[in-house]
């Protein structure tokens, strides 16, 4: 509750316990004001920017704030990378951008159209900015995936996310690597190949050797696997490394200046999910028991073990058995 309700309501003599109840039973009913969120963005480069979410779960409790985004500030314009996860954050993202420069935010590039980091592009659109993304991103529109999240958003993020949220398809779909000039400024658009999601963008400033490499590395806590695909996610990984960044912004987490030492858990987990899943594909065992046979101490201290571990783990064993089906002789 504002700082000024809390006080009125002293005043008026109301106990604490009461007011304490009374949050308890309007809980997001209650203002909070969305609008009123405040983002202080972190400086990691002369020309470049990054917001850093929670490092759980998008929940009411967040509003929806666990992931990162970033913008670069050039001579002349704004680019922005990723939007978070509800229109609220896209506002205060552009209000903190604000606070740093008045130049006109031009260009938004999506990593990849998953809900934490696209709710905040309708606030970007209505601020006349152009919104890229990677081709590959149209099937989150026709598979009816698009439609789903939103429902399940609406009722998980209420009021963050409500009736008037869209999501918003880009302006271009870009059909490969693309290089383009801004304010001074190198802007390498590099696709991974089909990693976390198969339209996974990242964002190298080549001056800076600043990348934005979005959900191809969780700092400090578990990926969200789901359907990804992990054999390609590791590639993904090499050709990150490829660029020799010296200041990687992740999609969760930390910002990294050692980036081979930060890659460390997520890429451990991936090839552990496949390892410890892939013996119980060729042993044809059920998921269940290879679930429980797995030996998950290493990683379940880490955030959002709890709710993405198992699905991580079941979409991996999918995702093995379609890849044995691939390679046994016809």
């Amino acid at each position: 509750m504002p700082r000024a309700c809390l006080r009125l309501l002293r005043r008026r003599g109301a106990a604490v316990s009461s007011v304490l109840l009374l949050l308890t039973l309007l809980g997001p009913c209650i203002a909070w004001a969305a609008d009123e969120i405040v983002l202080v963005p972190q400086q990691v480069s002369p020309h470049g920017w990054f917001f850093q979410g929670d490092s759980g779960m998008a929940a009411a409790a967040n509003r929806g704030f666990m992931s990162n985004a970033g913008f670069v500030v050039t001579s002349d314009a704004v680019i922005v990378f990723d939007a978070l996860g509800t229109p609220p954050l896209g506002r205060a993202m552009i209000a903190a951008i604000r606070r740093i420069t008045p130049l006109p935010i031009t260009r938004v590039i999506v990593s990849h159209y998953h809900a934490d980091h696209v709710y905040g592009l309708q606030a970007f659109k209505a601020e006349g900015a152009a919104i890229w993304a990677y081709r590959k991103g149209e099937a989150y529109f026709t598979s009816g995936v698009a439609a789903e999240r939103l429902a399940q958003r609406r009722a998980d993020l209420a009021p963050w996310v409500d009736a008037d949220t869209r999501v918003v398809p880009p302006d271009l779909w870009l059909d490969g690597d693309t290089d383009f000039r801004q304010g001074g400024l190198t802007f390498r658009l590099v696709w991974s190949g089909g990693a976390h999601s198969p339209e996974d963008l990242m964002m190298y400033v080549v001056e800076d050797r600043l990348l934005y490499c979005g959900d191809l590395v969780f700092a400090g806590r578990i990926p969200f696997v789901g359907n990804a695909d992990s054999k390609g996610w590791l590639k993904a990984m090499d050709r990150m490394l490829a660029l020799d960044p010296a200041v990687v912004v992740p999609g969760h987490g930390a910002v990294s200046r050692d980036v081979r030492r930060d890659l460390t858990t997520t890429r451990d987990y991936l090839v552990y999910l496949r390892a410890a899943m892939s013996r119980g594909v060729k042993e044809l065992e059920p998921f269940d028991d290879v679930y429980a046979r797995t030996d998950w101490s290493r990683f379940q201290d880490l955030p959002a073990f709890a709710a993405a571990n198992r699905i991580n783990a079941y979409g991996t064993y999918l995702l093995l058995e379609q890849e044995e089906l691939a390679a046994a002789p016809r």
